[in-house]
């Protein structure tokens, strides 16, 4: 009999932790997944060729435990030679050089890539000659209002930083093109000028790295793109109200307003509370930018997107791309990388004046009311996660998910980037679009299109779709006059930015109680709910005056 007792032991303990393994993830998540998204774990534990590996994922949620490696976030430099040594000085000279020439323009950068930089093709001379006209043409666009440009945030980037600021059009050249995890045959050089003609293709779309990301290439670090040395002669604290801040009394309902949901007076405005300048006072449209070698300046432009909500609601989307997320790890174990990364904060404008300001944060955020956050001068100062890039209002330890601090971003006082300097700026209508194009087709929500209710109405849906797919242009997002002939193009890209997740017969890939190495890359700015009315990305929002370094947005 004692063999079986231990046996009943033995199949309750493993019972107990399938169980576990099986609930832990989903309790602890945040953001429940789809069902489309748990039929695609169901396709990709099949994946693996091992049949005890697919059993052991299934029932412990322990998949791919051979893979199990370090994953250091840089190689070790190769021993240098004299010539390896002599090469170093050359490059060095010519980033030296490039660093005090100014930076280049859409039209200078779409020139060299497309004449090789050499000669003077027509097309090359239409361009200077568009050019002596720019002024004329930049009055046909909407300005970049100078408040916008006063009250833009400033980001520490991690002093121990590996991942750096990107540009979205270098990150695109070194991309290949993949359908339902098939590479896509075509002679054709995909640009920020055409990524939409992309949406064509039936199927999931993916940018796919032309290297593997495990050897760090160059362009993934993204070293030269660290920002010029700021000074540090300013102070950054919190302004909030410490002893009473959930009771400040909001006179407009700022925080919650769209097209649809005017804005409205809540209370009588009092003295010394904000006020609507009056029309003779509103602020000044900003000129043409700011000089290239200016402290925080960095060569990744960020991505400025202004969306107007009505009643004198502005939004200012600060996008901040970079080629690589590095994942944290647990317990020595790293989870969560992937190529492509977004990251993001809104502030919201009322009548010209900062009233909030919105964090991204993996898969959600915080926002705050704009008297809580820490400023430098009079601009918010965001804290940028080592690896992940995640914003926070403070620099430090901020753990998430996971309990007992096993899982956390840090932060710190490092390079200071000023987006302000280098940016490529747009205004969206997203009244011009459908809103069933800015769904991300991999986030499940496409499964909320009602379905037709008869034939005809099936007919005229699909006919809806394939036009929508065959759309080459769209209106709704449109260049700012600093810089008139931005491409447009690569918004309305509607797959990822990143490598699919890999499947699990790749040696690259494992996955631990629900914790995956490698993950998808993400979508693009145009599928961060552009359109929101309140100020979070996820539908849950509670708006915090006083920054708690215990608080988390789920």
């Amino acid at each position: 009999m004692l063999w079986l007792r231990r046996g009943t032991i033995l199949v309750t303990l493993f019972l107990l932790v399938s169980f576990i393994a099986w609930f832990a993830p989903r309790a602890l998540n945040p953001s429940p997944p789809s069902p489309e998204k748990r039929a695609r774990d169901s396709l990709w534990v099949n994946s693996s060729p091992y049949f005890w590996d697919r059993q052991i994922c299934r029932w412990i949620s322990i998949c791919g435990l051979l893979h199990l490696r370090k994953d250091p976030a840089a190689l070790p430099a190769p021993l240098s030679s004299k010539s390896d040594v002599e090469d170093d000085d050359v490059r060095m000279e010519l980033r030296r050089r490039s660093d005090l020439e100014p930076p280049l323009s859409w039209e200078d950068i779409g020139d060299r890539s497309k004449a090789g930089g050499t000669g003077a093709s027509p097309k090359r001379r239409r361009r200077v000659d568009d050019r002596r006209d720019a002024r004329e043409r930049r009055k046909q666009f909407k300005p970049v209002p100078d408040f916008v440009l006063r009250y833009a945030p400033l980001v520490h980037l991690y002093s121990g930083e590996q991942f750096w600021p990107s540009d979205i059009r270098e990150h695109v050249q070194h991309m290949n093109v993949s359908v339902e995890g098939e590479f896509l045959n075509t002679t054709d050089r995909w640009t920020l000028d055409n990524l939409q003609k992309l949406n064509e293709n039936d199927g999931v779309i993916v940018l796919h790295s032309a290297d593997d990301v495990e050897t760090r290439p160059q362009w993934l670090h993204s070293h030269f793109n660290r920002p010029n040395p700021f000074p540090d002669d300013g102070e950054e604290k919190p302004t909030g109200d410490e002893e009473k801040p959930d009771m400040r009394k909001e006179t407009t309902s700022w925080f919650d307003v769209g097209r649809d949901d005017p804005l409205h007076r809540i209370t009588a405005p009092r003295f010394g509370m904000h006020q609507q300048r009056p029309r003779s006072e509103m602020p000044r449209l900003s000129s043409r930018g700011h000089k290239p070698d200016a402290s925080g300046y960095s060569r990744a432009p960020a991505v400025l997107i202004l969306v107007d909500k009505g009643s004198g609601i502005l939004d200012a989307f600060w996008f901040f791309f970079y080629s690589y997320n590095l994942g944290q790890t647990v317990l020595g174990i790293r989870f969560g990388n992937h190529i492509g990364d977004w990251e993001h904060s809104m502030i919201r404008f009322e009548n010209g004046e900062p009233r909030g300001i919105f964090f991204s944060e993996h898969e959600g955020g915080q926002a705050y009311a704009w008297d809580a956050v820490g400023k430098r001068g009079e601009r918010p100062v965001i804290y940028s996660a080592v690896g992940s890039h995640a914003m926070y209002p403070l620099p430090g330890d901020h753990p998430y998910v996971l309990p007992f601090r096993m899982l956390k971003d840090v932060t710190d006082k490092g390079p200071l980037w000023d987006p302000a300097l280098n940016n490529y700026a747009y205004h969206y209508d997203y009244t011009r679009e459908d809103p069933q194009d800015t769904w991300d087709p991999l986030d499940g929500e496409i499964s909320q299109i009602p379905e037709p209710e008869d034939e005809l109405a099936d007919i005229h849906f699909a006919e809806n779709v394939v036009e929508r797919h065959n759309t080459r242009d769209t209106h709704s997002l449109v260049p700012a006059a600093s810089n008139p002939n931005a491409p447009t193009s690569w918004f309305h890209f509607k797959g990822r930015w990143g490598d699919q997740v890999y499947s699990l017969a790749d040696i690259r890939q494992w996955r631990l109680f629900g914790q995956y190495h490698y993950v998808t890359g993400p979508a693009g700015p145009k599928f961060k709910r552009l359109d929101r009315a309140k100020m979070c990305q996820s539908l849950k929002c509670r708006i915090l005056y006083k920054v708690d370094p215990k608080r988390t947005w789920y």
